[in-house]
């Protein structure tokens, strides 16, 4: 994420209810490149990027290709029937998938439950450090 998109999120965290800094984490995992890594898909983020812009994923059926698209509960994340994603699927099957994702690795489907909340998040961040940097 680049720092103008960054100063966005900020300030899109900043007008949610709730402490800005877990406002914020959340919206950076709720992006779609964020969601295939997340699922098991990709086996970096930037791997997961790549994927998304070269048309791997459907999006509640639609193609998506943009991958700082925000998704919300409830959205379903489909993968095209692909070699590359099958085989990273295969390779990732015993890491765990986070709770607010649910996935069906059969048929490379996954679904957003909720958004997640600052204990789903296992980056060690501190955001509150984010915030004061950006509220000046």
């Amino acid at each position: 994420v680049l720092e103008g998109q960054f100063s966005k999120y900020y300030e899109m965290a900043t007008k949610m209810p709730g402490k800005t800094g877990d406002d914020l984490l959340s919206i950076l995992e709720s992006r779609l490149d964020n969601v295939v890594y997340r699922l098991g898909w990709a086996s970096s983020r930037a791997e997961a990027r790549q994927l998304v812009r070269h048309n791997h994923f459907t999006l509640n059926g639609h193609k998506a290709n943009i991958p700082s698209i925000l998704l919300k509960a409830g959205d379903v994340i489909e993968a095209k029937g692909t070699d590359k994603v099958k085989a990273m699927a295969e390779i990732n099957a015993s890491k765990p998938v986070a709770k607010w994702l649910e996935i069906n690795k059969e048929t490379l489907v996954g679904k957003v439950i909720e958004l997640p909340s600052r204990e789903d998040i296992d980056l060690d961040v501190e955001e509150h450090l984010i915030v004061e940097l950006y509220s000046k």
